[in-house]
């Protein structure tokens, strides 16, 4: 399953956005805007920000994270989250030999569901390799007959080959990824992604990364999580109903106790 990392971070992140705040709201200059920042004051300032709605200081905060166990659908989601970077291990350079796949839960379940979607991904599997082995063997001879030497056209006779081959690769197929986004981004990942109504997989990665920044920046992200954690909800006749129990949840996901 899913597994987050927090690589790394801006140093001092709830600082860093004090001191942005500090500048929009004083006569400060560059030279002197930390002087007087204490604790206490930094926290005032981001307290402050989330009160009035202010978010653009805290854009200055960014956590980088490294992302592993998750499936090319949970790809095809997290990249809707524009105010982002990505870099993704590509299918294109790295050959799905005997590729790991991302189990669904509910197929888990169910043992009957289990064996036909494990006979699917044998059957993507055969039917990559087969196609990586005949693709490679038509751009070999060209390769060849190009004057490519023999390991020259191996090499790129199977990147090429791959290209098309991965085309048969499903939704489950494991992925990798680093992430950045910036403290403000986050919230509003964090709004969507950490809702029940979310995709169970993507949840699952939110909130493993909630956890993670609110290690190192408690105060940014004290009313993060769903809408719900800090407002009404905002799904309607969709809602989960569950208010009370996902503002318990998320209190113990940002003070450490997420078992």
């Amino acid at each position: 399953m899913a597994k987050v990392t927090l690589l790394n971070y801006t140093r001092e992140p709830e600082r860093t956005v004090a001191c942005a705040a500090k500048l929009c709201y004083s006569p400060s200059n560059i030279e002197t805007i930390k002087d007087g920042l204490t604790d206490e004051k930094v926290s005032s300032f981001v307290e402050m920000l989330a009160e009035i709605g202010h978010e653009s200081p805290i854009e200055h905060a960014s956590f980088t994270f490294g992302i592993e166990g998750v499936s090319r659908a949970l790809l095809a989601q997290i990249t809707r989250h524009r105010m982002a970077s990505f870099s993704v291990q590509s299918q294109r350079y790295v050959a799905e030999e005997k590729f790991e796949f991302v189990l669904p839960p509910e197929i888990a379940e169910i043992e009957a569901a289990k064996e036909i979607f494990l006979n699917a991904m044998a059957e993507d599997q055969r039917h990559y390799d087969e196609l990586t082995a005949v693709l490679k063997e038509k751009h070999k001879a060209e390769f060849l007959s190009q004057g490519k030497d023999e390991k020259s056209a191996n090499r790129l006779a199977e990147k090429k080959a791959i290209e098309d081959a991965r085309f048969v690769l499903p939704n489950a197929c494991e992925t990798k990824m680093v992430l950045t986004m910036n403290a403000r981004s986050l919230l509003n990942f964090f709004h969507h992604r950490c809702c029940n109504r979310a995709q169970w997989e993507i949840r699952d990665v939110a909130n493993q990364m909630l956890a993670l920044v609110s290690a190192v920046a408690p105060n940014i992200f004290k009313n993060a999580g769903p809408s719900c954690v800090c407002g009404p909800c905002p799904e309607g006749k969709m809602t989960c109903g569950k208010i009370k129990e996902m503002r318990e949840y998320y209190a113990n996901i940002k003070s450490g106790d997420n078992n």
